[in-house]
């Protein structure tokens, strides 16, 4: 159902840190993919992503990546962020209700995670990235904004665009101690 793509730089452990929630729903059967766009990608990074089975795609080939995705929704995230436990039955729901016509817009991102919340003032100073909660998208749509926006990061795709609020929560990127 989904084919899930990260930016990734050279930091394994946040590849490690969002790969891991990616683990069960893939045995659900909601993950059938995980695409790694290569902005940096080190050794270790490819360790990873290759004991983990994961593709690693350069950033000029995004439009063909996102056309020869195994699946019709594409999930976007930041390397270090994980989706927590019931995301995998609120976007399957979401997926069902925009099948059924019941769902607009389409597209969809997940709330943040309250411990991860920003306080008033905050939220009004600092911008999230545009997929700090996730994005997902169907294929048609993410084809086109690769055909339009080019080769730039993820997030940089995801500006501007009408998303639905799901009710599952994702937690932001990891935070590595010294």
């Amino acid at each position: 159902m989904l084919s899930v793509f990260m930016d990734s730089d050279g930091d394994d452990r946040q590849l490690a840190v969002s790969l891991a929630p990616l683990v069960s729903a893939a045995v659900e059967g909601l993950v059938r993919e995980v695409v790694l766009v290569d902005r940096g990608v080190g050794a270790a990074v490819r360790e990873v992503a290759d004991y983990c089975g994961c593709a690693i795609v350069p950033p000029g080939d995004l439009e063909h990546a996102f056309k020869t995705a195994r699946s019709d929704w594409l999930f976007f995230m930041e390397p270090g962020s994980r989706p927590e436990i019931g995301w995998t039955r609120t976007v399957a729901d979401h997926i069902d209700a925009v099948r059924q016509g019941r769902a607009s817009p389409e597209a969809a991102r997940l709330k943040p995670a309250a411990a991860d919340r920003p306080g008033f003032l905050r939220r009004f100073r600092d911008r999230p990235s545009p997929i700090a909660q996730g994005l997902l998208l169907k294929k048609p749509q993410a084809v086109g904004l690769a055909k339009q926006r080019g080769a730039q990061p993820l997030a940089d795709l995801a500006k501007g665009l009408a998303t639905r609020r799901l009710q599952a929560e994702m937690r932001a990127k990891f935070a590595p101690g010294p």
